[in-house]
């Protein structure tokens, strides 16, 4: 009975598969589990092909090569070949425009710069014998801090070619360099990061600063001193950094100083200003030890930070949130950066707490102050020494400064307790800029006034800061 059982099982599974349709039925799942395990098969072939010939780069928006790579990838280059030529054409770009003021003398709007550079998506670019596949992605995460999306940017190239890269950088880094040249980078802080304030200055040159005798000099001399001496600080066990304090009335020049001076050493310049909301002191010594390779590190108004001792206001503001003690931790304390050249400003040294300016912190203090007879000399040669060829227009200025009394003496030798600044002699050297005589004339506008709201302002007065 079970025999006849089992062979009526297998007669109706025999009938089964002689059915036709049951048979296609099996026949179709067959040949898809097929396919699905072959290309399941290809796909991982593939990624190990992948992974085994290619080699990727990924470049993030935040790293300084970003920028270099966008304008490599906009310079034109030529691919002979019909094949090459048709590959590395690039379909997607985007435009930066940047505007200048119009060429003197030609009326009209302002000029307009375009600068094409390759758009989101994927390109083909030829680099000497090697292809490279460029793919620009924005995600849709974004800066907290400035709210601009996180881009990326990732090369793929051969794996027998991936010594190329160095090459790339290489040259990104020096076209970078060479369309900079001639300019000081000035950063400053957004968020947590350095970013480029704007776009590089022209250097200024360090004899367009006039400092009285010998200041200038012996700045520039330390600083050289400095930058040449870092083995002997290693040796010694004492941290390579160095920390100037400038300090004297608003108008003197010292922040132009340092802007000068960067422009010597081929520096840049990151400036943070310690009253700025938003400082703390977390920040601050972040701040300190990211700071941008080749840099001055500029501490403006270096008393803000004594602002915290005073009482709280009415409305519970009680002045900038960078404290004393964290001012000196950032300078001088355990997570303090090296290899740091430190410039301090302040228009009040006496607000100043000795522990401040003590060595270590702050190795050599100069007062920048009102302007001298030598600096006023110096001014004139460099706006007239043209065309005051024998000097006598330079001494019948200084000699109406002497009669005003803006050396600090009047004619009789006793102190007329009054002064000028560098700045307000070049405001009234622009003033003048092709007259000797009008700037003569217009020398008692250097005597520093104080307007109240209603007072007129003199004729030809020169306004100068209190």
């Amino acid at each position: 009975m079970s025999t006849e059982a089992a062979s009526a099982s297998l007669f109706n599974i025999n009938a089964l598969f002689d059915n036709p349709l049951f048979a296609g039925g099996i026949g179709l799942a067959s040949l898809g589990a097929v396919a699905a395990f072959a290309r399941k098969g290809a796909i991982a072939s593939l990624g190990a092909a992948r992974r085994r010939l290619l080699v990727n780069v990924e470049i993030s928006k935040q790293d300084p090569a970003y920028p270099w790579i966008l304008a490599w990838l906009s310079q034109p280059r030529e691919n002979p070949g019909f094949i090459a030529s048709r590959l590395t054409r690039i379909h997607n770009l985007s435009v930066i425009t940047t505007t200048a003021s119009r060429t003197p003398g030609v009326s009209g709007p302002a000029q307009a710069h375009f600068f094409l550079q390759p758009g989101y998506g994927r390109h083909i670019v030829k680099f000497g014998s090697a292809y490279i596949s460029v793919n620009r992605e924005k995600h849709n995460t974004a800066n907290m801090n400035t709210g601009e999306p996180h881009e990326i940017l990732q090369m793929t190239t051969l794996w027998s070619h991936r010594h190329i890269f160095e090459d790339v950088f290489s040259e990104a880094h020096r076209l970078a360099a060479k369309a900079n040249e001639g300019k000081t980078v000035v950063y400053s802080a957004r968020g947590m990061d350095w970013v480029p304030l704007g776009d590089p200055r022209k250097k200024r040159p360090l004899a367009s600063v006039v400092l009285d005798e010998g200041v200038k000099e012996s700045v520039v001399a330390d600083v050289k001193d400095f930058m040449e001496r870092q083995q002997w600080y290693v040796d010694r066990g004492i941290p390579y950094r160095r920390g100037y304090l400038l300090f004297g009335p608003p108008g003197s020049g010292k922040t132009s100083f340092i802007q000068a001076l960067a422009g010597e050493l081929d520096f840049s310049v990151a400036m943070i200003n310690l009253s700025e909301m938003g400082m703390t002191d977390d920040k601050l010594a972040y701040l300190l030890t990211k700071l941008p390779k080749r840099s001055l590190l500029l501490l403006e108004d270096a008393d803000a930070a004594f602002v915290n001792r005073r009482q709280r206001d009415s409305d519970g503001y009680n002045g900038a949130t960078v404290t004393f003690s964290g001012l000196l931790n950032a300078l001088d304390g355990v997570a303090a950066g090296e290899e740091r050249i430190a410039f301090l400003t302040t228009n009040h040294v006496d607000r100043l707490d000795p522990a401040l300016i003590r060595p270590g912190r702050v190795d050599m203090m100069l007062r920048i102050g009102e302007a001298t007879r030598f600096q006023a000399a110096q001014m004139w040669d460099r706006f007239y020494g043209d065309v005051d060829v024998d000097h006598s227009g330079r001494e019948r200025f200084l000699v109406r400064l002497d009669e005003l009394g803006l050396f600090g003496e009047g004619p009789d030798g006793k102190p007329s307790n009054r002064n000028t600044s560098t700045a307000a002699i070049q405001g009234l050297f622009l003033f003048n800029k092709n007259d000797m005589k009008g700037a003569i004339d217009m020398a008692e506008g250097l005597i520093p006034r104080k307007f109240e709201a209603g007072d007129a302002v003199p004729e030809g007065a020169i306004k100068t800061p209190a």
